[in-house]
């Protein structure tokens, strides 16, 4: 580091002064700037020119060429999907909140029933809280241990 005082300090015209910086006389010359410009709008105006007239050439090749295909069915309107169709859903006519309490209400009944399934074997379904019930006094079956693995 030097302890040299170097003379710097400003001109009359307000203009920084220093012997080791120097100063750009000019700016930026903005004509090949303004040109390019110019010459990509041109490019832009020529490319929108040109995708348009494509358009419409093809545009007008596919309206001679097309033939309409003849229709598979003689129905007249919309055709509905094959069921199952989503609930909800235009052409299905039932109310998916009744189809919820319907099958709620069937679950329950079907948790609340004695039913016998193999009467022979002595099988037979009882309601839900019975069985709970069951388990608590008598405790669930003993289940035999695996046999230990041999290494």
């Amino acid at each position: 580091m030097s302890t040299e005082h170097l003379s710097h300090g400003q001109s009359a015209g307000g203009r920084p002064v220093h012997q080791d910086v120097s100063f750009e006389k000019t700016d930026v010359h903005t004509s090949p700037i303004i040109k390019f410009l110019i010459y990509l709008g041109i490019l832009v105006v020529f490319s929108y020119l040109l995708t348009f007239g494509i358009y419409k050439g093809l545009k007008k090749y596919w309206a001679d060429s097309y033939t309409p295909p003849m229709p598979s069915r003689m129905e007249a309107g919309p055709t509905m999907p094959p069921e199952p169709r989503l609930q909800g859903m235009p052409g299905h006519l039932v109310d998916p909140q009744q189809d919820m309490r319907d099958k709620l209400k069937a679950d329950n009944e079907a948790n609340n029933k004695f039913v016998w399934i193999d009467q022979k074997s002595g099988i037979a379904q009882i309601p839900v809280k019975d069985a709970m019930q069951l388990i608590v006094e008598k405790g669930l079956p003993a289940v035999a241990p695996q046999p230990a693995e041999k290494k």
